[in-house]
């Protein structure tokens, strides 16, 4: 299970309370509920890189991509085609070199690619700043969510705290949609191999344990998931 990236609290003191905090608060509160609201993995990422867009100082774009040990990368989510071809595909780590910073940081900055050791392929798509939060990390893969300006220097502290904030509600609300998915899946398939376990009974006169048993030699001689061979077996009944 991917580790959720969790904002120590150290990290942001108490201070008097502005207009902004609340301001911000209110803003971050309304962005969890649209995150909330999503009902896929693959949707929250896209509300995502939209949500990024509004709440990042400074953001124009925004993608999440994966990136695997061995430099291996794919763009999962995008505002427009401008961070897809930022970010690349095929795992080309000279589009993103900064990422490899991010096995060991939250968080990494790009302040003005024109003027940074890889950020040439930025610079040729007039991106001049980014802004790189750690989403989630494990051993061997991070998500990570990128905002993009077309300004140097457009990501100061005001703007990682933000991200920061904003990427713990972006963790959290893919865990949970993430679980709810499962949850779902692993209903579906019971529901399945009941209807399988139900066919062999009546075809077999036979009982549900002996049903259920068959249904997992089966599944074993045919080297084939129980789910698979149970929807086949779904299928090929409901076509008699």
């Amino acid at each position: 299970m991917p580790k959720r990236f969790v904002v120590p609290e150290s990290d942001f003191p108490e201070s008097t309370r502005s207009p902004e905090d609340f301001e911000l608060a209110e803003a971050l509160t309304a962005a969890a509920r649209q995150l909330h609201d999503t009902g896929t993995p693959h949707s929250t990422m896209r509300a995502a890189v939209r949500l990024a867009v509004h709440l990042l100082p400074g953001a124009e774009h925004a993608g999440i991509s994966v990136l695997e040990r061995g430099h291996h990368r794919r763009t999962v989510a995008w505002t427009d085609e401008v961070v897809r071809t930022a970010e690349g595909s095929g795992g080309d780590r000279r589009q993103a070199p900064y990422w490899e910073h991010l096995w060991q940081a939250p968080v990494v900055r790009v302040a003005d690619s024109e003027a940074e050791d890889g950020g040439e392929s930025l610079a040729g798509l007039g991106l001049r700043s980014a802004l790189a939060l750690r989403l989630r990390a494990d051993k061997r893969r991070l998500t990570v969510l990128t905002a993009y300006s077309r300004k140097p220097r457009a990501f100061d502290d005001a703007a990682t705290r933000v991200g920061r904030l904003f990427t713990a509600h972006v963790s959290l609300a893919l865990d949970s949609v993430t679980v709810r998915e499962q949850l779902t899946e692993a209903m579906r398939t019971r529901d399945l191999i009941g209807q399988a376990t139900g066919i062999l009974m009546e075809r077999l006169d036979i009982d549900a344990a002996e049903a259920f048993d068959s249904l997992v030699r089966a599944s074993q001689r045919e080297n084939i998931k129980l789910r698979d061979l149970a929807r086949r077996l779904v299928d090929a009944h409901s076509t008699q």
